[in-house]
């Protein structure tokens, strides 16, 4: 039985099956293809995070312990590639002296320094812990902020202090930079809060055979000044899951320290690493969650008022089956043959749909690194085919059977409105929602915690309360809205349509209400779907944008020129990089160096006059005011000084104070005492770190120290940055600079933000999000004007025309289209802007504003419209078929 009713359903309801069936595949395939994009960025993350760190791990010799017996402990342990012993000496400061302007000489001091000892392996062992400026890789070499400090180059000689021996003397042959110097200098086995607020200022780093040379003399008499490391790389095969990995590799490494057996402490910089990289793959769930989560809902929902079209149809053929003797068990089973009908063909399609999609947008990691992944989120994007399929064919055959009676073998329907309507439940939903923003949106709030170390991570799931119930009020508020227009706005609507129906506008708005529950379905479900994608749309514009600001952030500008350390580069030879063809302005950017109290910070001094074109200087990176503002102020107060608000905070600084910096020079002398006015907090700046810094006026800082030398100059290229351009730059800057284009910042930066890649789930989001525009504003409203075939064919029968019938469709289409519009549009606005509040977390720096994609908007709008207009042509070419047989049919 079951088999003739499914083989007789395939026959004579083809169309609304495969609807229904089309609606399973689109919830299977997005929620399968955003499970691929969970499973390829988590396992991202993980190779990001790895491929970020340069010593794995810095395990601390003991005092007294022998460094060479724990490196070999640590060489090992499984997973140990290599290990390399790495001297370390504390000595009072380091001394050079080198060539003044007036021919004469002077002396330069630092304060305390650190003195290491590399074996000649090191280089190749660990690839990323020093990157050369000038000079050569191996030898003697000095850290930029030291070079700087010293003003020595290539070849000059510097004397190294030693408590109780004469100073020792060695010659420089390379500058270099210590991308992780905070990892290098930590103290091993001590809490964040013990470690130092920053590495040392002054760093020399000598070949192992000198160090020893060097600084063995002192081991019988101060050996509290020297200490020893094993730096070990490893090889090992982590888990995708940066959480598991984490796991992972923090019990690997206590392994080894249970192996040292008190001889050292294990460092492990990789397990911190993915400590924060595990926080960013909550997030991604956490991105699904809001993202993708509505959009299978709306799926679901699509099918289910697809599958509703015909719910007067099959009441009829339920009172038939009733008539012949049909038991509810005998209709239940045959409702069940068709569920899993739809719902097998649709989980089976969306799988496949879902896999191919899935490399398109996520590449070959598209359905997990790992097989059990793979499995895992197909197995359960098929279950929830399944459900959807059980729900909007199996429940309202249920539903159906307990609420028609029998008469004339007509099923006929229960009157009644909804109780929601009565009881206020989407008002109250709203009422909540509102209550839960709020206290989710709060200075402060986190809605992922990972603490520090601890392999625990937690998601606040409050939050995602706020959203849920604006999506289930705004969608019952759109109902209501939509219902009371109809049901009560006849006058309104009547007026709308008469100048298309003309005498015929006070029938045409009639019928409109008398089918306002299909003509509001179909306006909601089109809400629904244009809020779906104006919320997602607008999230993942404005996701890119903070991306593209975090690089520039970092970058600095479109393309940044850094000149090579001690080079005295004049702000004049800017003049060179702005006449390359491409490039519209080259901003000078000079960067020092000052004592805060004891604290050393950077000092970057800049035009304010034109620093904000050039860089393109948001408004929240700053406090008190917008960037045009607190350049303005800074413009007008020559001595003027913007601080970070860290250095605000911890000297209790109040506008207008006055403070005295020592500010470090590049052109000879030591420290000059210099005068400034504190007039603005700047949070975030081009190239600048993101802890403490300061920004001055570039004139003055260039004459309290006699120094006008530029440190990098910022291009602004209007976006450009292609390799001929980028190769002309560089021709122009001359052999010692240093060319970063904007695109190389984005591909290697690791901030929170930018280690979840959302171009790939954008694309699928996004398509999915037209698709369901279209279905419901076409495909829903087809369907709906097709099961009213027996209206048309008594208004024939009454001698209507093709055009009086023409204006019944389209009236019904216009209000459609209109009311899912406008309410879609509302809804998705204010979804977004939520979304963009909650997810707050998710922004470094936050936006000053959402990004809205105008052009996508745009294109959807003309699909949404092209598909009613399709749907209107299709029906319209039916009802000039239709005979008074449909009324027999129907």
């Amino acid at each position: 039985m079951i088999l003739r009713w499914i083989s007789a359903l395939v026959r004579r309801r083809a169309a609304r099956l495969t609807a229904v069936t089309a609606g399973v595949v689109t919830a299977v395939a997005l929620l399968a293809g955003i499970g691929a994009f969970l499973s390829a960025s988590q396992a991202t993350m993980t190779e990001r995070a790895v491929t970020r760190v340069a010593v794995d791990w810095q395990a601390q010799v003991a005092a007294g312990a022998d460094p060479a017996r724990v490196a070999d402990t640590l060489a090992a342990q499984p997973g140990t590639r290599s290990t390399d012993i790495v001297g370390f000496a504390s000595v009072p400061g380091l001394a050079a002296t080198t060539a003044a302007a007036d021919g004469g000489t002077t002396v330069q001091t630092t304060g305390a320094a650190e003195v290491l000892g590399l074996p000649p392996t090191y280089r190749a062992d660990f690839p990323g812990q020093l990157r050369t400026l000038a000079g050569s890789d191996t030898g003697v070499l000095l850290a930029q902020q030291t070079a700087a400090n010293l003003h020595v180059g290539l070849g000059d000689v510097v004397a190294v202090a030693r408590p109780g021996l004469p100073d020792a003397t060695v010659t420089v042959q390379g500058v270099v930079d210590l991308p992780q110097a905070d990892a290098l200098f930590q103290v091993v086995g001590a809490p964040p809060s013990a470690q130092a607020a920053a590495p040392p200022d002054n760093v020399v780093l000598l070949p192992d055979a000198v160090w020893r040379q060097t600084f063995d003399p002192l081991a019988a008499g101060r050996p509290d000044l020297l200490s020893s490391q094993v730096h070990a790389a490893r090889d090992i095969t982590l888990p995708p899951d940066p959480a598991a990995a984490f796991v992972a590799e923090g019990g690997a490494a206590r392994h080894a320290e249970l192996a040292l057996a008190g001889t050292g402490r294990v460092g492990d910089n990789l397990a911190a690493t993915l400590d924060a990289a595990r926080e960013d793959a909550l997030y991604a769930q956490v991105l699904f969650l809001f993202l993708g989560l509505p959009g299978a809902v709306l799926a679901g929902l699509l099918t289910a008022a697809v599958a509703g079209v015909g719910r007067q149809r099959r009441q009829r053929e339920q009172a038939l089956l009733r008539t012949w003797g049909a038991t509810h068990r005998q209709v239940l089973v045959l409702a069940l043959g068709e569920a899993a009908l739809v719902g097998v063909t649709g989980a089976a399609a969306g799988l496949g749909l879902a896999a191919l999609l899935g490399r398109v947008a996520f590449g070959p990691a598209a359905l997990g690194a790992r097989s059990g992944t793979a499995l895992g989120w197909a197995g359960l994007a098929a279950a929830a085919g399944l459900v959807v399929a059980a729900v909007t064919v199996l429940l309202p055959a249920e539903r159906d059977w307990r609420s028609t009676r029998v008469t004339a073998a007509v099923a006929l329907p229960r009157p009644g409105r909804p109780r929601w309507t009565r009881l206020g439940l989407d008002l109250l939903a709203l009422a909540v929602a509102v209550l839960v923003i709020r206290a989710t949106s709060r200075v402060g709030y986190a809605l992922v915690l990972a603490p520090e170390g601890v392999a625990a991570i937690s998601v606040d799931y409050w939050a995602f309360l706020g959203p849920a119930l604006l999506w289930i009020g705004g969608g019952l508020l759109c109902w209501r809205l939509g219902d009371l227009l109809l049901r009560r706005g006849r006058g309104p609507l009547a007026a709308v349509v008469r100048p298309m129906a003309g005498p015929l506008a006070g029938v045409v708005a009639a019928g409109l209400s008398r089918s306002r529950a299909l003509v509001t379905r179909a306006a909601v479900v089109l809400a629904l779907a244009i809020a779906f994608a104006v919320s997602t749309a607008v999230f993942n514009a404005t996701y890119q944008q903070q991306a593209l600001v975090d690089a520039r952030l970092t970058n600095g500008a479109d393309v940044t020129v850094t000149e090579s350390p001690g080079a005295r580069v004049p702000p004049a030879a800017g003049g060179a990089l702005a006449a390359v063809p491409g490039v519209r302005s080259a901003e000078p950017l000079q960067h020092r160096y000052a004592y805060v109290g004891s604290d050393l910070q950077d000092l970057y001094g800049v035009r304010p006059a034109t620093v904000a074109a050039a860089t393109s200087l948001q408004d929240s990176w700053f406090t008190g005011g917008t960037a045009a503002q607190l350049m303005a102020r800074l413009a007008a107060t020559p001595d003027g000084v913007l601080v970070s608000a860290e250095t605000v905070t911890d000297y209790q600084l109040h506008p207008g104070d006055t403070l005295q910096l020592r500010v470090q020079s590049t052109a000879g002398g030591g420290p000059v005492t210099a005068t400034f006015h504190y007039v603005g907090v700047v949070n975030e700046f081009p190239t600048a770190p993101r802890d403490s810094f300061l920004v001055a006026n570039a004139d003055h800082l260039a004459g309290v120290t006699g120094d006008d030398t530029v440190g990098s100059f910022l291009l602004d290229t209007g976006g450009r940055e292609d390799r001929a351009l980028t190769a002309a730059v560089a021709a122009a800057a001359g052999p010692g600079a240093t060319v970063h284009p904007l695109s190389a910042t984005v591909a290697t930066i690791g901030s929170s933000l930018t280690s979840v890649d959302l171009h790939g789930l954008t694309r699928l989001e996004l398509g999915f999000a037209i698709a369901f525009g279209v279905a419901a504003g076409g495909l829903v409203l087809a369907l709906g004007l097709t099961e009213r075939r027996r209206t048309f064919a008594v208004l024939r029968a009454l001698g209507a025309d093709g055009r009086q019938a023409a204006v019944f469709v389209v009236a019904e289409a216009a209000v459609v289209l209109v009311l899912g519009l406008v309410l879609g549009s509302t809804l998705g606005a204010t979804v977004a802007r939520v979304l963009v509040t909650v997810l707050s977390g998710v922004f470094d720096p936050p936006p000053s504003s959402p990004a809205v994609p105008w052009g996508y908007l745009g294109l959807l709008s003309a699909a949404v419209v092209g598909g009613i207009v399709v749907a209107c042509a299709a029906v319209l070419m039916s009802v000039r078929r239709i005979g008074v047989a449909a009324m027999r049919d129907s």
